[in-house]
């Protein structure tokens, strides 16, 4: 089993990693190599009583989960949990495929999402709005059968015999979204309620997609993470980060959110429509995430984060 990188690179892209921070045990991160970019999508493996996957991303790729299953040998048989902490396809895009594949594994959604895996037409129409042409890297989800998603609520508990997954509401970045303690982990999965960990380059940045996103409660999202207190963060954008001073670490993402509505708000002021707004930003990107993710990526990530700051500002003002 490939367990050990230094960097990410694209040869990493596909490989097994175990997550060997603090106090956690039996889990593992495959980089999917989501939008043919290395260090952007993580999908995590939890070997526990009952095996479960925590991610699914886009879909395209999906193989690269199920080829991390059978590295650390659980038999898709096996699989009995597949998690999302929301619906947004670059989390939940794959778990169609998953279920298809290991057909004993039951798919928990959000109740207010999980409507939208078992029909995902509107899912897929909102998805392409948002992303535009990044949306040649997806592919049209799988619906999962109505049988097979489990809906949860705040509070719930996903038990998985030796370990637990405790859903906490964080409906900042979209109403249907969930963060996961894991308290024998001392652990959260944070979906994108904590932004987004490069960790090649040590910094967090944006994310701040259309249509849902809600600038106050996303800050909202960092206080429920600072209540839970835990030692590691599992980002799906991009894995494990063990944080010595959590209240710093999310401080300095608040910040980050705070100074880039700003910064939208500034650029909407001097130019004439939306859309030389959405250009201005996203070729104004910062250089330091194309080193990572390739300019198309960074320029596309950044266009897409304007246009739901934009919705955010248009939804505040009214």
């Amino acid at each position: 089993m490939d367990t050990d990188a230094d960097t990410n690179t694209d040869t990493d892209i596909g490989a097994v990693r175990e997550v060997d921070a603090d106090d956690c045990a039996d889990l593992y991160f495959v980089d999917t190599g989501m939008y043919d970019t290395s260090e952007y999508g993580a999908a995590y493996v939890l070997d526990a009583d009952r095996p479960a996957v925590v991610e699914t991303g886009i879909g395209t790729n999906h193989e690269r989960i199920l080829e991390a299953l059978d590295t650390i040998g659980i038999d898709r048989s096996d699989l009995e949990a597949i998690v999302v902490t929301h619906i947004h396809l670059d989390h939940a895009g794959g778990a169609g495929f998953l279920a298809e594949a290991c057909p004993n594994a039951d798919v928990y959604a959000h109740h207010v999402g999980a409507p939208h895996l078992i029909d995902p037409e509107r899912l897929v129409a909102g998805t392409k709005a948002a992303v535009g042409d990044q949306w040649e890297f997806y592919v049209d989800p799988n619906p999962v059968p109505e049988e097979r998603v489990v809906a949860f609520e705040d509070g719930d508990v996903i038990d998985l015999g030796n370990y637990s997954l405790i859903a906490h509401d964080a409906p900042g970045h979209a109403p249907h979204q969930a963060i996961f303690k894991v308290p024998k982990m001392d652990a959260v999965f944070t979906g994108d309620a904590a932004g987004i960990w490069v960790p090649s380059l040590e910094t967090i940045r944006e994310t701040s997609p259309p249509a849902q996103f809600d600038l106050e409660g996303c800050l909202d999202d960092l206080e429920t993470i600072r209540k839970i207190d835990p030692s590691v963060l599992l980002y799906t954008h991009f894995g494990p980060r063990e944080v010595d001073d959590l209240g710093a670490a999310l401080e300095a993402y608040g910040d980050v959110l705070e100074s880039w509505v700003g910064r939208v708000e500034r650029t909407r002021a001097e130019l004439e429509d939306d859309e030389a707004v959405v250009d201005a930003l996203a070729e104004g990107a910062d250089e330091r995430f194309v080193e990572v993710w390739g300019e198309r990526k960074t320029r596309a990530e950044t266009a897409m984060n304007a246009r739901g700051v934009l919705g955010y500002l248009d939804w505040t003002d009214a």
